[in-house]
C-alpha cells in the first residue's frame, strides 16, 4: 500500500537532515532517509518509530556514480513518484585560506554538493512531477560564500544553489516546486568543527529550525 506522502530525505543521519525527517515522520510522512552511515540511520529510525511514524532506510554513498539512478529507481518501482526531496546531504571542507584549500577534500565536496545533486535533480525530476499537483524540493542556502576562509565550501555550496535556482525558475510553471530555504546557525558537529569555541547556547535548536522550515515549503503542520 503507498504512504499517503512520500518524503525523500537525503543527508538523514544528522544533523538537520535528521530532524527534517523526525518532523516529517510526525507530520504523517513516510520518509525515505539516505544517509552513508548505517548505525546513524538505524538511530534515526528507532527515533522515527518511537514517536509513532514509519521511515525506509538507504545506506547510500551518493558520489557513487550509481547510486542516484538506483536510487531513483527503487523509488520509482515502490512508489511511482515522490512528494519532497529534502536535500541537506553535504561536505564541508576545513576552513583554510583559499590558497591552502586542499584538492581531495576540494574534490570530494564537488563530488556531493555539485555532481552528485546534479544526478539526484535529474533522476528524481520525474518521480516529482509524477506526485498529485506536482512535488516540491527543498534546498538549504549556507551564505558563507565569499566569507574568509570558507573558499572550498563555499564555493561548492554556491554552485549547488546556483543549480537549485536555475532548476527554481525553469519548473515555475510545469514543476517541481522548488523551495530555498537559509536555515539558522544551529549546534551541529558540522559548526562544531568550524567554530570550536562559540556558546552553543546561543544557536537555533534543530528540531524548531526543522518546522519553521517545513512550515515555510508546506505550510503549517495539522494537528493529528
Amino acid at each position: 500500500m503507498r504512504p499517503a506522502r512520500l518524503a525523500l530525505v537525503t543527508g538523514a543521519s544528522r544533523g538537520l537532515g535528521a530532524a527534517l525527517a523526525l518532523a516529517l515522520a510526525a507530520r504523517g510522512w513516510h520518509v525515505l532517509a539516505v544517509a552513508r552511515t548505517q548505525g546513524a540511520l538505524e538511530d534515526l529510525d528507532d527515533r522515527i518509530r518511537a514517536a509513532g511514524g514509519a521511515a525506509t532506510l538507504a545506506p547510500l554513498d551518493l558520489t557513487d556514480d550509481a547510486a542516484p539512478a538506483s536510487l531513483a529507481r527503487g523509488i520509482h518501482d515502490r512508489w511511482g513518484r515522490l512528494d519532497l526531496w529534502a536535500h541537506a546531504a553535504v561536505h564541508a571542507p576545513s576552513l583554510t585560506p583559499a590558497d591552502h584549500v586542499d584538492a581531495r577534500d576540494l574534490a570530494r565536496a564537488v563530488a556531493l554538493n555539485l555532481t552528485a545533486t546534479a544526478q539526484l535533480l535529474a533522476q528524481l525530476a520525474p518521480l516529482l512531477r509524477a506526485a498529485e499537483g506536482a512535488g516540491r524540493a527543498l534546498f538549504l542556502d549556507d551564505p558563507c560564500a565569499g566569507t574568509q576562509f570558507c573558499a572550498g565550501y563555499g564555493a561548492t555550496k554556491a554552485a549547488q544553489i546556483a543549480l537549485a535556482r536555475s532548476w527554481q525558475a525553469e519548473g515555475a510553471r510545469i514543476g517541481p516546486k522548488v523551495h530555498i530555504e537559509t536555515p539558522r546557525p544551529m549546534p551541529t558537529a558540522l559548526r562544531a568543527r568550524f567554530y570550536p569555541g562559540e556558546d552553543r547556547a546561543r544557536l537555533a535548536d534543530p528540531a524548531q529550525e526543522a518546522a519553521r522550515i517545513l512550515a515555510a515549503v508546506l505550510g503549517p503542520a495539522q494537528p493529528a
